[in-house]
């Protein structure tokens, strides 16, 4: 009887945690929030396992893996992209790109033009250049996204791109939620925790600071923005 109570207190206390987690802006605090929940949740799991309550521990414990983020890869806790890990895709009116939450690997293929079927990984920096002439701003932007992922910052292909960063954030338009999404890498529908969650997930890899590029982290902020319109 003790175990349960303790284990009904525990889930209580995570659930308030979530509810502050949720509401939260995600920042420095919602992340602290999230991380004292899941310690307090696997500690509530491992205790309440140690004496026999399998049935509540165990399902308390995986709770706090989760909220800690160390079941990502597990393909029982991935997303629902159809890998292992939940994939982010942007579309442009000449590219597609997918970005891998985890580990922030960008691949893309041409969608239109010359070059419409083409793989990005295949072609030489030459052919890409050719393609930053061809493509509207909006593609030119996210181009550049990848190449800088892909040359580790590295501006050979620097012609032009100033240009492209000056006219892409205004020649991308309004973002549907059909795209914001695509963009997150969530199901229609996808609640406020979700949401905050691959917003997260995706910054710490995509973010100016850590490699990214101030277009994709604009993406990322009004697809957030979005989706949690639906929420307030």
């Amino acid at each position: 009887m003790g175990s349960v109570l303790v284990g009904i207190a525990a889930l209580f206390a995570v659930l308030w945690f979530m509810r502050k987690y949720v509401q939260a802006n995600p920042t420095g605090m919602a992340s602290g929030m999230q991380k004292a929940g899941g310690v307090l949740a696997l500690i509530a799991g491992i205790l309440i396992t140690l004496r026999g309550g399998l049935a509540l521990g165990v399902p308390l414990g995986l709770a706090g893996l989760a909220l800690l983020g160390w079941t990502r890869g597990i393909p029982f806790f991935s997303g629902s992209m159809g890998g292992p890990n939940p994939v982010s895709r942007q579309r442009t009116a000449f590219l597609e790109v997918a970005i891998d939450h985890v580990t922030g690997a960008m691949r893309g293929r041409v969608i239109a033009g010359k070059r419409a079927g083409a793989d990005l990984d295949a072609l030489d920096e030459a052919t890409l250049n050719a393609l930053m002439a061809e493509f509207d701003p909006a593609s030119r932007q996210l181009l550049m996204a990848y190449r800088d992922r892909r040359s580790a910052g590295r501006r050979e292909y620097a012609q032009g791109g100033a240009d492209a960063r000056q006219r892409g954030a205004a020649a991308s338009g309004k973002m549907t939620e059909e795209e914001a999404y695509q963009i997150l890498g969530l199901q229609p529908g996808a609640g406020a925790q979700e949401i905050g969650h691959a917003y997260r997930s995706l910054m710490k890899k995509l973010h100016p600071d850590q490699g990214g590029t101030t277009y994709l982290a604009a993406r990322i902020n009004e697809a957030k923005e979005v989706l949690l319109r639906r929420h307030r």
